[in-house]
């Protein structure tokens, strides 16, 4: 897999509601000014929900990476801010692309292949605000069920 050409990027919209931000900042237990107020910034996390909610079938990060959702792991999230966060009310364009592909031999005797993806959130007038980076791991073969 690691000779595979990768899916060229798909750029789609992310429109940063002022209510959707303040349900997931209560849902992350957060009472801060800042994710409550009538313009509110984004917390930290919140971009993550853009592969959920506005990333088009063709380019979810599962599809893009090839990798068996039955064996994949999710190994670390990173968010890097060039700048103010986000705002409730902005609309962001995402465009999400494999950066890394490599594999390891795992302890346990298996092959482990990593793929790390990084979106890119850019504003209405194309400046680079947000990008997040997300490391996903494939175990060579899928978990063997309890007792055999």
């Amino acid at each position: 897999m690691p000779n595979s050409p990768e899916p060229a990027p798909v750029a789609f919209e992310v429109g940063v509601e002022r209510g959707k931000i303040r349900e997931f900042a209560r849902a992350a237990m957060s009472e801060n000014a800042a994710y409550l107020s009538a313009e509110p910034v984004v917390p930290p996390t919140f971009l993550t929900t853009a592969g959920f909610f506005w990333q088009p079938a063709e380019s979810k990060a599962q599809a893009a990476h090839g990798l068996d959702p039955q064996r994949t792991l999710h190994a670390e999230q990173e968010y890097v801010f060039h700048g103010v966060p986000p705002r409730g009310g902005q609309t962001l364009t995402a465009t999400a692309r494999v950066t890394e592909r490599y594999e390891k031999q795992g302890r346990r005797g298996g092959r482990l292949t990593f793929v790390t993806m990084v979106t890119e959130f850019r504003d209405e007038h194309g400046a680079l605000v947000a990008e997040q980076r997300s490391t996903a791991v494939e175990t060579s073969q899928a978990p063997k069920e309890e007792g055999s």
